[in-house]
């Protein structure tokens, strides 16, 4: 596929999310500007973020570090400059790495990753690093995300919340979620909404809610996401590239 001809087929995924955010933002009595668009370019090449930067994208997402580290520099040796969100699985001997071109990290679920990103935040950034605490909406400890009122304190999310907002290096933004398999993405989102109206309660500033992906980002929209991450339909699936 030449350049030009994925620019046209991605400006028209484009154009076509950014009209669900509007009706789903219509549909909720929302401004279409509360809600951000955060392009999900896992396993697609530098190019198509570039593209994307090109068509008004502003905030790209990335899943891996190896991957995401490479990407997020060969983008900006580019002289595209854009708002990189991590979203994946994170281990702690990657925070040092991930400090270094991630604008967000949205992925924290325990104290002790909260701890390795703000030493690795504090000595490798000058300005902080903004944090989403993942919350799990079914409590299943063998998944990611901090569980509310989980038996394992590191894992517990209002104690996550708050070594998040107490540390060096880190600023609390909100919450970020994915609806778990097998439940209906109206109930998790709606459970998710009763979590953030706490978290929010004890921190008025932490109001990013990223939730919502390519089949979901209309339920997440009516609960009050922020925030969506969408893969999928706005690059398409991987093996139509080939």
């Amino acid at each position: 596929m030449t350049p030009e001809a994925r620019r046209d087929l991605l400006a028209a995924s484009l154009d076509e999310v950014r009209r669900r955010i509007g009706r789903a933002c219509a549909a909720a009595d929302r401004d279409p500007g509360s809600v951000a668009l955060v392009a999900v370019t896992k396993t697609y090449p530098a190019s198509d973020v570039v593209l994307l930067a090109g068509l008004g994208v502003t905030d790209v997402g990335e899943n891996k570090d190896q991957e995401a580290a490479a990407k997020s520099a060969a983008v900006r040796a580019e002289g595209v400059a854009l708002r990189w969100h991590f979203v994946g699985q994170l281990q702690r001997n990657k925070a040092k790495s991930v400090v270094t071109y991630a604008d967000v990290v949205e992925s924290v679920d325990s104290m002790r990753l909260a701890g390795a990103l703000s030493t690795a935040a504090a000595r490798l950034r000058e300005r902080p690093l903004d944090v989403l605490v993942q919350v799990s909406i079914d409590g299943d400890p063998a998944r990611g995300g901090a569980i509310a009122g989980a038996a394992d304190a590191d894992r517990d999310l209002w104690r996550v919340a708050a070594a998040v907002n107490e540390a060096e290096g880190l600023r609390l933004g909100g919450v970020m979620a994915v609806a778990p398999r097998g439940w209906e993405p109206e109930r998790a989102f709606a459970e998710l909404a009763v979590l953030t109206a706490r978290l929010c309660s004890e921190y008025p500033d932490a109001t990013v809610v990223s939730a919502g992906m390519s089949g979901d980002l209309e339920q997440a929209v009516r609960h009050g996401a922020t925030h969506v991450r969408i893969g999928t339909s706005l690059l398409g699936m991987r093996n139509t590239l080939r």
